[in-house]
């Protein structure tokens, strides 16, 4: 091993000639093999983390220079600040990919064993009631993001970033574009938000042509579909956001776009619904899409049709919300809820007289 107290600069060790062009950073190498592999933005940020914080943990050190022992100390670390377990397996996912697909170094030993316990726990999942008393407490497009939640099955980030062209109203469908895993699915639109979505739409139509008269109204558009589609997409209302900020921002080439709501505005908005209604649960984004799973199932639907919904890649994760139905996996009724079985009267027996002392 070379140690130095040097910071990570490039991917080679080997000095360049002084006519070569400068050897590339580690971690833009690193981003785009993770770009070539077809990572989503947010993986990509969380992993650059966990190699910049592995990196600080050893000083500086060049990832080249350490092994599974120093791996092993640095996953200690991260178990010791007490995150949960799918976060200490994201950091050393993200350390496997740098050593793995960037500098192409095998570790010493298989790190299966480094590969933390996962516990086994059950959704918070709300009844009918509850969900109807935290949507009462919401107002404006956060109240209509949670109903989507809810009445679709949505995970966070894909409400967000629902485009206008996804939407079906007329059948009541909803296409997620690039869902968990890179994946496209169908879901239903409930019967009681296609009128308030409408009318979402026709304020946020009228918003977007004054955008594009003051020389703005472009939106981000996925992949090289800019180069196919041409500049017109860009500022076409069926790319923009169906839920779009409401400030624009300057790109580096000079475009003023809308970005879609951040995922924190949602999140607060949640919370404090969710306070001011007088759940004592603990009450997520997430749960919404754990309630409308276990309601569906309560209702008498198919589990594969709720995966397919949900858009589950096994049936067995779709498996968990049998757990939270209100009568339990199995239908089972519990003892103290059964009535007892009337028992007919058993004559007493009189006491036979004590003898005299």
């Amino acid at each position: 091993m070379m140690p130095t107290a040097s910071p990570v600069e490039s991917v080679p060790s080997m000095p360049a000639a002084p006519d070569a062009p400068a050897a590339p950073r580690l971690f833009d190498v690193f981003r785009d093999r993770l770009r070539a592999r077809r990572y989503s933005p947010r993986t990509e940020e969380v992993y650059l983390l966990w190699v910049r914080r592995y990196i600080r943990f050893h000083r500086g050190r060049h990832p080249r220079t350490l092994d599974m022992p120093d791996l092993r100390d640095f996953l200690s670390q991260v178990a010791r600040t007490g995150v949960a377990a799918n976060t200490q397996n994201q950091a050393l996912a993200a350390i496997k990919f740098l050593y793995t697909d960037v500098l192409e170094i095998p570790f010493s030993a298989p790190t299966d064993h480094l590969v933390a316990k996962r516990p086994h726990r059950l959704p918070v999942v709300l009844s009918r009631e509850e969900a109807a008393e935290v949507l009462a407490e919401m107002r404006g497009t956060a109240r209509l993001m949670t109903m989507l939640l809810y009445g679709s099955g949505l995970r966070l980030m894909e409400c967000c970033r629902v485009r206008v062209k996804d939407l079906d109203l007329d059948r009541c469908e909803l296409t997620v574009r690039h869902g968990k895993g890179g994946h496209d699915r169908r879901t239903m639109v409930p019967q009681a938000i296609v009128g308030p979505v409408r009318a979402h739409l026709d304020r946020w139509q009228e918003r977007h042509r004054r955008d594009v008269a003051s020389g703005g109204g472009y939106v981000e558009l996925p992949d090289a579909l800019r180069d196919k589609l041409g500049d017109g997409a860009a500022r076409s209302f069926s790319w923009q956001w169906l839920f779009a900020a409401s400030r624009t921002y300057v790109a580096p080439d000079g475009e003023r776009r809308r970005h879609h709501v951040h995922e924190s505005v949602l999140q607060r908005e949640v919370a404090r619904a969710a306070r001011a209604a007088g759940l004592r649960k603990r009450v997520t984004c997430h749960t919404f899409r754990h309630s409308f799973a276990t309601h569906l199932l309560e209702g008498g639907y198919d589990i594969r049709t709720v995966q397919e919904l949900l858009g589950h890649r096994d049936v067995s994760t779709t498996m968990i919300y049998t757990h939270v139905l209100n009568r339990g996996g199995l239908g089972v009724t519990s003892p103290l809820d059964a009535p007892a079985a009337p028992r007919s009267p058993v004559p007493r027996r009189s006491a036979s007289p004590r003898p005299p002392n």
